[in-house]
């Protein structure tokens, strides 16, 4: 089990990569969102907001009306963010659950 520490790290990581497609994620999509990334095995969230293709604002705690949730388990969001777990197989597989709408999803995968 990976451990919170671990889990904000990852979380950062994950912030640096798009942060390092923004400019390009700027040109294509108008996305501003609030979200949440819950870890099921350490009972902990974190909450932040995806602007201009970065995620800005990184805090603990839980957001109920965060417009994309991410679910995972530790282990998962760090081999996620590491690229050692495909995000889609992942989730085709109930490893990890996205609630986002649609339209959110499509962009959300363009910025990946």
């Amino acid at each position: 089990m990976a451990t919170v520490e671990e889990c904000r790290v990852a979380l950062e990581k994950l912030a640096a990569k798009l942060a390092a497609n923004a400019v390009a994620a700027r040109e294509k999509l108008d996305f501003d969102r609030s979200l949440a990334c819950r870890i099921t095995d350490l009972g902990i969230a974190f909450h932040g907001q995806l602007q201009n293709g970065q995620i800005t604002d990184l805090a603990v705690g839980d957001d109920p009306r965060a417009k994309i949730k991410l679910t995972s388990t530790s282990d998962d969001l760090v081999a996620l963010v590491d690229g050692q777990l495909n995000a889609m197989s992942a989730w085709t597989s109930g490893r990890i659950k996205i609630e986002a709408g649609v339209f959110d999803l499509l962009k959300l995968r363009k910025l990946l």
